[in-house]
Formats: structure tokens, sequence, C-alpha cells
């Protein structure tokens, strides 16, 4: 099971695991399935960077030879609110020198949850449209590549963020495109808010308000595993 995903397939209740940690999603998942996971995915990734990794990533390509099914684990972040433009805000990592890019980075990640309730959560890292976009590209691709491989996407997940000042104000607006293009594209997904948005509401997570506690891997890692074993089966019942 190849997962191209973002933080939330790699963060426990404590921050960022290794991704051969059992109790991720991801792994939980793959066991139930008789199998193992294949975890691709970064800190903040969205629709559009999975594209970029099946595009860019000689890794992806070798082994989308081989995997069983891909699960588009990505979406949850493009609805986030994103006061700077994603290429001046991933940009500071390369200011210089250092020390200029200390001060610019703890300003802005102060900044950030006023920006945000300011701006009322616009706009959002990427637009619905192309999230839907690069989803649809990413799987009309794969479907020419490998026709007869399962692939699964989900709905994005909610978030009680401090650091978004709490704010998720585009939420609905990617979940009812993504939902929109599923249906359209034939693609199961896992519903996510429904699924852990009790998990992540209830402060059940990571402090952080965004990443999930072992008890949420677990629960997505088991429907995600329901979701998936049918598409595995010779009859497809």
């Amino acid at each position: 099971m190849m997962v191209l995903g973002d933080s939330l397939s790699f963060h426990g209740p404590d921050g960022p695991c290794p991704a051969d940690e059992p109790r991720l999603w991801p792994n939980v998942a793959a066991t139930a399935l008789g199998g193992q996971a294949d975890i691709v995915a970064r800190i903040g990734w969205t629709a559009r960077d999975a594209w970029w990794s099946l595009t860019d990533d000689p890794r992806v390509w070798a082994e989308l030879h081989r995997v069983d099914v891909l699960v588009l684990a990505v979406g949850s972040m493009d609805a986030l609110p994103s006061p700077l433009p994603t290429y001046l805000r991933t940009g500071l990592r390369y200011l210089r020198p250092p020390g200029l890019r200390r001060v610019v980075r703890r300003a802005y990640l102060a900044a950030q949850p006023r920006l945000a309730v300011a701006l009322r959560g616009r706009p959002a890292v990427l637009p619905a449209r192309l999230t839907v976009h690069y989803l649809d590209t990413a799987v009309t691709a794969l479907r020419v590549l490998r026709p007869e491989l399962p692939i699964i996407g989900w709905l994005p997940a909610v978030h009680r963020a401090e650091s978004y000042g709490y704010v998720h104000t585009m939420h609905r607006h990617t979940l009812a495109a993504v939902a929109r293009w599923a249906r359209l594209a034939g693609v199961p997904v896992l519903d996510l808010p429904e699924l852990i948005g009790p998990h992540v509401r209830g402060g059940h997570g990571n402090p952080d308000g965004m990443h999930w506690g072992w008890a949420g891997h677990a629960t997505v890692g088991a429907a995600t595993a329901a979701l998936i074993a049918p598409l595995l089966s010779p009859t497809g019942k």
C-alpha cells in the first residue's frame, strides 16, 4: 500500500515519527490487510505536492509498478488559512543569514493566527478547484499507467489549531469539491471529518490541535483497511 500524504500520515500525539512506527494509521491499515505501507509524505503537502511526487520522484515511479493499492491521503492542508502566498511562506527557510531567518519565521508564526482571524481564513493554502484538479490529474494518469490499481482518497480533516486562530473557513468548500469529484471519478473516499472529528474537537490528539493521538490513528487505520479490502478481492465484493 502506497500512501501519498501530509503530516497526518506520520505525526503522532507527540510529534513526527519514523515511517515504520506501527501505530501510524498507514501501518495499522497495511497490517490489517496483511501487507506493508510505503509512506511518501511531508509536512504541509497538498494535492499539488502529491502530483509533483508522482511526476518527480523516481522512487515513487519504481514502487508504482509493485503496489497493490494507492491512497491519496492529501487535501487536508489545502483548506488551511494561508495569510502569505505559498511561495513566500515556504521560501522562509531559504532566508540568509540564519539569524534573519529565525527572526522572520518567529514573526510569521506569531502573526499567522491573528492574520487567519483577520482575513477570515482566506485565502486557503490551495483553492478547492486546484485541489480537485490535481487529484483528478493524478488519478487519470494512474489509470493510464495501471488501469487495475485500486485508488482511494479522503475528505479533508478538521482541526482546532491555535496556530491557525481556530479558523477553518474554507474547509467546507474543499470538502464539498472533493466529495463531488470523488463521486464523478469513482474514487472511494474516507469521510475523515465524520471519522476523526470527535477525536480532534474533543482534544484527544496532539496538543497542536491538528494531528492525532494513537486512538485516532487506530480508528483511521481500521477504516482505511475496511474501505480497501473489497477493492483487493478478486470479485470486488
